[in-house]
């Protein structure tokens, strides 16, 4: 087997940074800072942290183990990736599953977006001072079920990704994901030091991180399951996207478990910022997904400098929705260069366009088309839930059964040794996982999420 850099003059990442930041960027997203708080909140805190963890290590990471060996021993997309490995079968087709993922996640995910981008406006603005938490939900109810600005914003974020995306790999993606990557981080530093100075912060902790194993029960595992598959945008594709990117140096194992350490360490600052604030204000840890949108803004009108608090952290959550959907866009920008032979500028505005159509459908899916329904669901709900509960499973599944099953062990270890360069000794862990682990779990979630069990 040649070295997969003289396969192709495909472009791959110039600097380790570069594809530890991108990885680590797509990864975290609103689901960190957004899903993740009130996904603890419902199903118990520290019980629901502690089997997160656990399967992050456990699944994740093998997951994503296999998308970048797809990725970087193919130097292709998602579709080309499957059909140069097996071209006498179909398992090329799930392809296609991972295109139409990345185009519907990125039309619904562009809208919560755009919301974060309208209240740190509004934030700044001084716009978001309400008495109670009534008031807060009202206003988010009339924000967001509006026919104009909603969609202003969407189409505002999707320009935002657009311009970073169109200028490429190496310029475009890598270049904005080294500024915004650490970026991130360091906001996130800086909104910890500050709710660990609140008066209760020890409680908000407590939540957090002491298990109360009473609480334990099928939802929490399940729960905990479905939240690190799907933090790592695992099944989509972007793993193995970017994979492809990567340059024969790079170290398959080893920036997995750092994309996976780094991804965990943001949700558990998200955490660490979130619980604290709302047991030191009297709010309640189970407030669902408006915790952001309603219980947060409440929190920070009573700080000292509340306004800039509260516009930093929406600046904070625009930032982590941009990492994530310049990644998703790449999934289909180089679908669409290397099988559709457009050019990349072609690609990147074809792809924006049908995203921008879709992406203001569920903008609106709030406003003047809440009745319109698909099989029971608005066209934002069903987005959501066809991606999250079915796509992504199976492509997951897809990509482990396929890497464990059918690839040579000989090929496995090429790729996690870098041609021999390096050593890699869990390699049979990885495909123990792989084989069984992997599916067995991911199968559970899928079960779980169309209500199976």
């Amino acid at each position: 087997m040649t070295k997969t850099e003289n396969q192709t003059n495909r472009a791959v990442f110039t600097t380790r940074l570069g594809a530890i930041a991108t990885t680590v960027g797509s990864a975290v997203g609103l689901g960190n800072i957004w899903r993740f708080p009130y996904e603890a909140g419902t199903h118990g805190g520290g019980a629901f942290m502690l089997f997160y963890v656990v399967f992050i290590f456990l699944i994740g990471v093998p997951v994503l183990c296999s998308e970048f060996i797809l990725g970087r021993s193919t130097r292709s997309n998602v579709f080309g990736a499957l059909r140069k490995l097996a071209p006498a079968g179909k398992w090329h087709l799930v392809g296609y599953l991972g295109i139409l993922s990345s185009l519907m996640i990125l039309s619904f995910y562009s809208v919560i977006a755009g919301w974060t981008m309208e209240y740190c406006f509004q934030s700044a603005a001084g716009a978001l001072d309400f008495a109670s938490e009534s008031e807060y939900h009202a206003h988010f109810d009339s924000f967001s079920s509006g026919n104009w600005r909603p969609v202003m914003w969407t189409v505002i974020f999707l320009l935002c990704n657009l311009l970073i995306v169109v200028r490429g790999v190496t310029k475009g993606i890598e270049k904005a994901s080294n500024i915004l990557t650490p970026l991130l981080f360091l906001m996130l530093l800086v909104f910890c030091v500050n709710s660990l100075m609140m008066p209760k912060a020890a409680e908000g902790l407590q939540f957090l991180f002491k298990p109360d194993f009473s609480k334990i029960d099928s939802g929490v595992i399940l729960g905990a399951l479905g939240q690190a598959f799907f933090t790592l945008s695992l099944g989509l594709g972007c793993m193995l996207t970017y994979g492809s990117y990567f340059n024969d140096r790079t170290r398959i194992g080893r920036s997995a478990m750092m994309t996976a350490t780094l991804d965990t360490a943001v949700a558990i600052l998200a955490g660490i910022i979130i619980f604290p604030a709302v047991f030191s204000f009297g709010m309640s840890p189970e407030a669902g997904p408006t915790l952001v949108f309603e219980v947060l803004p409440a929190i920070f009108h009573q700080l000292p400098g509340g306004v800039l608090w509260s516009a930093f952290f929406f600046f904070l959550l625009f930032l982590a929705s941009l990492t994530s959907t310049i990644s998703m866009s790449e999934t289909n920008i180089s679908f669409f260069v290397e099988e559709c032979q457009m050019s990349r500028r072609k690609a990147t505005f074809v792809s924006t366009s049908i995203v921008m159509f879709f992406g203001i459908l569920c903008t609106l899916s709030f406003g003047c088309m809440s009745d319109v329904t698909i099989m029971g669901k608005t066209v934002f709900g069903l987005f959501d839930y066809a991606t999250s509960n079915i796509f992504l499973p199976v492509g997951g599944f897809v990509f482990s059964i396929f890497v464990g099953w059918f690839l040579e062990r000989r090929y496995l270890k090429t790729q996690m040794t870098n041609f021999g360069t390096v050593r890699f000794k869990p390699l049979p862990l990885l495909v123990f996982c792989l084989r069984y682990v992997c599916p067995v779990a991911i199968l559970l979630v899928f079960l779980n999420s169309i209500g199976v069990i």
